[in-house]
């Protein structure tokens, strides 16, 4: 086994480095054709998530696998390879089988236990089949991952520890309230009917909207996933729940006049571009009646437009007997803060500090000798300095007064946005009555979640399975050999007995029998302590080689072996084929 995984997710980049890096699915595909078409790698899969892109591949060469796989990935993201290699991580072998093994078990996603990287992992799976990219190696691995996830789900509360990418979302969106409380009555609008946004649409209704509308580019698929919602929550779940959701499936061109109604919307597409840019979400919410206007804080809190605003009082109580020229004082400032007395010559700072303090200094009587320059100044610094310790302070210098902003109002319009790269422009959080939620704050929030008890015993359970696996793989590497060394043993026995007829015409059957049972017997018997311990010592760490010493030792044709392994793929490849009986 040379199992190669090359990849980046949330763990590794930034969320702009992810989003810049997604794969569409025809990306996908190139990239797998591209992979098994050089030179290191026979098979290969790829996991594309909307924190993660990873690349497997069964390798001949570790170094040329690398370099190879990272140079793929960056040629089919669009990110050059010197930009996205220190996002990069590489694991080998048995660690990239307990990578993925984790990956499956929810360990290494955003929020921790979520189980829709299950359904990822078995389109990953499936998309490989389909391209004939995945051969004996992946195929094992991929759907011995699925079987770790749903094992590791059902022994253990993985789940409490962590839910769902939407639940957490929505969570977020609620700011600590319930999500049943939050959302119960809500007009939600879905965009997208793909399984993110299927989950989406099915976790809104059990929390209690009153409505959700589906937009998707394929009309087709929108109607189906609203007839499943109505069919499944339009009149409960069961006795006694009160779920009664009215869905319905809507064109993309409807989705700006749906905004004006809406008051959830959940968006998780393909699309490479944006689907909702901030002028769209303006004008949704702008246009609801009875709703403030839309106002973008940022572009209110422009100094031109502040300085027009009202200012806030000063703390100054009078600036009578200022001896500052007070048209010179920025608006806004106190003037007997530290903007006012800034690059003040030190006769003036004397008067500005005396005025300051509640006393009066006469700028004559510090002057009488009619000295002027530094020393001049020295003594009226002086001076200053004689005052602060007569009124036992020091005058104020303070920062500028804040100027008020104007108070953001409640959200009318909640957004969470889950695709990667982005649906929603993230220029959308700035405007007044919204409030947007998507991977890159989702990434934020998660990396301060507990983590549950259970995450221990799921890790053991990852290190068993992957201890069992790589001793299966390589039990697996030599049973070729093996087959084919009692396979030359079969046609020894054949060849003796063929011989023994030929000196003993006159041998009857029964005796015949007897003698070529015997003769099996005994080879079996010679064969059958050193096979079954070579598989053993080759399912141990490091036991490769045994199958090399077998070929050796006993002179077996290479080519022998290899058409036994190719019998047993073929015969694999087909039952696969058949799908289950």
């Amino acid at each position: 086994m040379s199992l190669l995984v090359v990849g980046l997710s949330h763990r590794s980049a930034p969320v702009s480095v992810l989003e810049r890096a997604s794969l569409s699915v025809d990306a996908q595909v190139k990239l797998l054709q591209d992979t098994v078409a050089a030179e290191p790698a026979t098979e290969g899969a790829v996991l594309a998530t909307c924190n993660r892109i990873e690349l497997y591949a069964d390798v001949d060469k570790f170094h040329a696998g690398v370099a190879e796989l990272s140079t793929l990935l960056a040629q089919h993201s669009g990110v050059g390879l010197e930009e996205l290699t220190p996002y990069l991580y590489v694991h080998y072998e048995d660690r990239a089988v307990h990578h993925l093994f984790s990956v499956a078990c929810g360990l290494d996603s955003m929020v921790v236990g979520e189980g829709q990287i299950l359904g990822q992992i078995k389109d990953a799976l499936a998309r490989a089949q389909e391209l004939h990219t995945a051969g004996r190696l992946l195929n094992d691995l991929f759907q011995q991952a699925l079987r770790v996830g749903k094992r590791a789900h059902s022994e253990t509360g993985i789940d409490r520890a962590g839910q769902s990418l939407v639940t957490f979302g929505l969570e977020q969106l609620a700011v600590g309230a319930p999500v049943e409380t939050w959302a119960r009555d809500k007009k939600a609008l879905v965009i997208g009917a793909g399984s993110m946004s299927s989950l989406a649409a099915a976790t809104l209704a059990r929390a209690g909207v009153a409505e959700i509308v589906i937009a998707n580019r394929t009309p087709e698929r929108a109607e189906r996933l609203a007839h499943l919602l109505e069919e499944q929550y339009g009149q409960g779940l069961t006795e006694g729940d009160d779920t009664d959701v009215l869905a319905r499936a809507v064109p993309m061109p409807s989705v700006p006049f749906e905004l004006t109604r809406a008051d959830v919307v959940v968006s998780c597409t393909g699309a490479t571009g944006l689907v909702l840019t901030a002028d769209v979400v303006a004008a949704g919410v702008g246009s609801r009646v009875g709703q403030q206007p839309v106002v973008d804080l940022d572009e209110a809190a422009d100094p031109d437009e502040a300085a027009e605003a009202p200012l806030p009082p000063t703390s100054v109580g009078t600036d009578e007997g200022c001896p500052l020229d007070l048209s010179a004082v920025r608006p806004g400032f106190s003037v007997m803060g530290e903007a006012a007395v800034a690059g003040m010559d030190a006769a003036t700072l004397e008067q500005h500090a005396a005025w300051a303090a509640g006393t009066t200094v006469d700028r004559r009587q510090n002057d009488r000798t009619g000295r002027s320059g530094p020393e001049a100044d020295a003594d009226l610094i002086g001076a200053l300095a004689a005052t602060a310790s007569a009124v036992g302070r020091i005058p104020e210098r303070r920062r500028p007064e804040p100027v008020a902003e104007p108070p953001r109002p409640e959200p009318v319009l909640f957004l969470l946005d889950l695709a990667m790269p982005r649906d929603i422009d993230a220029a959308a959080h700035r405007l007044a009555g919204v409030r947007l939620v998507d991977i890159e704050s989702l990434a934020e929030a998660s990396a301060d979640a507990p983590m549950a008890a259970d995450v221990d015993q799921v890790r053991r359970i990852v290190s068993d399975e992957v201890a069992a696996f790589g001793a299966a793989q390589r039990a697996a590497h030599i049973t070729p050999t093996v087959v084919a060394l009692r396979t030359m043993a079969a046609d020894v026995v054949a060849g003796e007995i063929a011989r023994l007829e030929g000196r003993l015409p006159g041998l009857d059957d029964k005796h015949r029998a007897e003698i070529t049972q015997t003769v099996r017997r005994v080879v079996d018997k010679l064969l059958h302590a050193p096979t079954v311990r070579v598989k053993q010592l080759a399912a141990e760490p490091g036991g490769a080689g045994y199958a090399d010493a077998l070929r050796t030792l006993f002179d077996l044709d290479p080519e022998t072996v290899a058409s036994v392994s190719r019998a047993e793929e073929s015969t694999e490849k087909n039952a696969r084929n058949r799908g289950p009986a």
